[in-house]
């Protein structure tokens, strides 16, 4: 065993962890206050269910070795049947399997939480769950197993993915636009205010995110060496690019810098290093992260256009951003990477998983409201989620607007104290 790689997995699996938290507090200040609760529970929910369906079978469904056709992992691996302390990876020289299927294991709970943004403010959290359990199933844990397992059928065809441009974020991006196209838009949409209620913890939440995407991305060199350093620098580097590409675009089409803006800006730059950090050189991921957070910002405002309601801009974030970063590895990626092959090997990739997962996020989410009923009733939409699925509030208003506390704690003032002063008395110091 490899002693300095191992711990660094684990701290990078650590850090991955993080995200998932940090994702609900950048999600749950986007939304209004009657629903921040419910929005924070939908990503953390992710961290319970997907944490014990790869131990029942994601892990073998998604690295273990090819059915055929690189298309799924075999059943060998359910409840991690053979794999020890002592398995590791890569021969002799090697980390634990454990220690790798823990860190892929938080990149499996993210994703699903990615696509909570997009359902905002009225979906039932029964149904949620289910939805998130069927899809890890069906739609991740398969198409992990193609681009990551030596065996899957994008890893055969050499298409660059180092840590989840096509697996997590198209995957997620175009997942939520596929739900929210079967459950419809928010009561209120495009009429009523729908600001966030605190952008603050919008700004703590990418915060959290930014932290942990450094485990996310140089994590998944699966050591301590060079290319861990590349994906790192170039990850710090992408995001800042993205996030003043963001804020340039919004004063020039809305007139400000907002807080939100840098706060996406910067997401929108971390999702596009995702898949090309690696492959390119620091003046690429400056490029990456340029053009990420700028066109990102205007394709925001599609939603408006086309109609549909993306409550958080996962489309818009994690779609295009994630499509941005996976093809233009074929055209900065360096060392003789890049080119017109790999380029149509990056858009086979992007565009596949795309297809799939709209289409089978479509059916899932058919099937969840036939099966439970998807949305909020109407009632619990407009009264707040927190309140009608989760018996609580994320603020507690009862004591606002009463008398402070150390007036109500004072003694009441004698009768002779609250008689006016006689005319012309002097005033006494006690």
């Amino acid at each position: 065993m490899n002693g300095a790689d191992t711990a660094f997995v684990l701290i990078s699996a650590a850090l991955v962890m993080l995200m998932t938290p940090g994702l609900a507090f950048f999600y749950g200040g986007m939304v209004r206050v009657k629903s921040a609760l419910n929005m924070l529970m939908m990503s953390f929910i992710s961290l319970g269910i997907v944490s014990v369906l790869w131990v029942l079978y994601g892990y073998s469904l998604a690295f273990g070795d090819d059915i055929g056709a690189g298309l799924l992992g075999n059943f060998d691996h359910i409840g991690l049947k053979g794999i020890s302390p002592e398995t590791l990876t890569g021969g002799k020289d090697g980390i634990p399997v454990l220690a790798f299927a823990l860190f892929q294991l938080m990149f499996a709970v993210i994703t699903p939480a990615l696509m909570s943004g997009a359902l905002a403010d009225r979906v039932k959290f029964s149904a949620w769950a289910l939805f998130i359990t069927l899809w890890v199933t069906v739609v991740y844990f398969p198409i992990a197993h193609w681009v990551w397992q030596p065996d899957g059928w994008l890893a055969q065809l050499k298409v660059i993915d180092f840590a989840g441009g096509t697996a997590v974020h198209i995957n997620a991006g175009i997942g939520g636009l596929a739900a929210v196209l079967v459950v419809g838009k928010r009561i209120g949409f495009t009429k009523d205010p729908m600001r966030p209620h605190s952008l603050p913890l919008v700004m703590l939440g990418a915060g959290l995110l930014w932290f942990g995407w450094f485990g996310f991305n140089a994590g998944s060199a699966l050591a301590a060496n060079g290319t861990a350093a590349t994906m790192a620098f170039n990850t710090q580097v992408a995001t800042g690019a993205a996030m003043l590409g963001w804020l340039v675009y919004e004063r020039i089409k809305h007139g400000a810098f907002t807080t939100l803006g840098a706060a996406s800006g910067a997401v929108a730059g971390l999702v596009a290093i995702t898949p090309s950090g690696a492959a390119v050189n620091a003046f690429g991921a400056l490029l990456i992260g340029v053009v990420a957070g700028a066109v990102c910002s205007w394709a925001v405002g599609l939603k408006f256009k086309l109609g549909f309601d993306d409550s958080l801009d996962v489309v818009g974030v994690h779609l295009v951003g994630g499509v941005i970063g996976t093809l233009l590895v074929g055209v900065l990626a360096v060392n003789g990477v890049g080119g017109a092959v790999q380029l149509g090997r990056q858009a086979v990739g992007a565009f596949s998983v795309l297809a799939y997962s709209f289409t089978v996020s479509w059916f899932l989410a058919k099937l969840v409201d036939k099966l439970v009923g998807f949305r909020a009733s109407e009632d619990d939409e407009v009264s707040g989620l927190d309140q009608a699925l989760h018996a609580e509030t994320a603020y507690d208003f009862s004591a606002v607007g009463g008398a402070p506390a150390h007036r109500s704690a004072a003694p009441a003032p004698s009768a002779a104290e609250q008689q006016p002063p006689a005319p012309n008395s002097k005033k006494v110091d006690a």
